[in-house]
């Protein structure tokens, strides 16, 4: 594994996007807790990618526009639909001490979907992994895969690094109602913006 392959997996993950978004979110209104389930939805949101770009599915996104298109509106829909349920939560936040285990599965899962509906994700990895993988290499998949892991890896310890920085200036945030009815505001315009971003994307 190259010094250069850890560099851009670092730049790339440590970029502001849905699921940095995400986590931060869930590190401000939740906790500590909560952030690292996000990070742990984010982070398994990232598997379908990793598969498709290594079977081979990545291509057909690649040359499929109908495939293409279909999953990238379902991933604008998705994030308009975070941005409607973010403006609906009302009142002050209250910190928890503990997480029930069905909105641990629910955070997880908006987590998965958010990075799942994103198509440039899939084309991302189908351009970024061969860089680093020779195709005369007798061990490529292995090789592809161990670098998947190391993506997915650094993913999980930045946005755990970002959520647990989130959690960490909560309190001074759920103590001032306005700032908190601002913040919910900055969080869905930013999935406003994500899914208008994600909208005009070509292949």
């Amino acid at each position: 594994m190259s010094i250069e392959f850890l560099i851009t997996t670092l730049i790339v993950v440590a970029t502001p996007g849905t699921g940095v978004l995400y986590t931060l979110a869930a590190g401000l209104s939740r906790g500590t807790r909560a952030s690292i389930v996000a990070a742990v939805g984010c982070t398994l949101g990232i598997v379908p990618h990793m598969l498709a770009a290594i079977t081979g599915l990545a291509a057909l996104l690649h040359t499929s526009a109908l495939a293409f298109q279909i999953l990238k509106y379902l991933g604008v829909a998705y994030l308009l639909y975070m941005a409607w349920t973010t403006l609906q939560e009302k009142g002050a936040l209250s910190v928890e001490g503990r997480t029930a285990p069905r909105s641990a599965r629910k955070v997880i899962t908006s987590g998965i979907l958010i990075n799942i509906l994103n198509p440039k994700l899939t084309i991302f990895f189908f351009a970024f992994l061969p860089q680093f993988v020779s195709t005369s290499e007798p061990n490529a998949f292995l090789r592809m895969m161990g670098l998947s892991a190391v993506f997915m890896l650094v993913t999980f310890v930045v946005f755990v690094g970002y959520g647990v920085f989130a959690a960490a200036v909560r309190n001074r945030v759920i103590s001032r109602p306005r700032v908190l009815a601002w913040m919910r505001r900055v969080f869905a315009g930013s999935f406003v913006a994500l899914a208008g971003r994600l909208a005009l994307t070509d292949r």
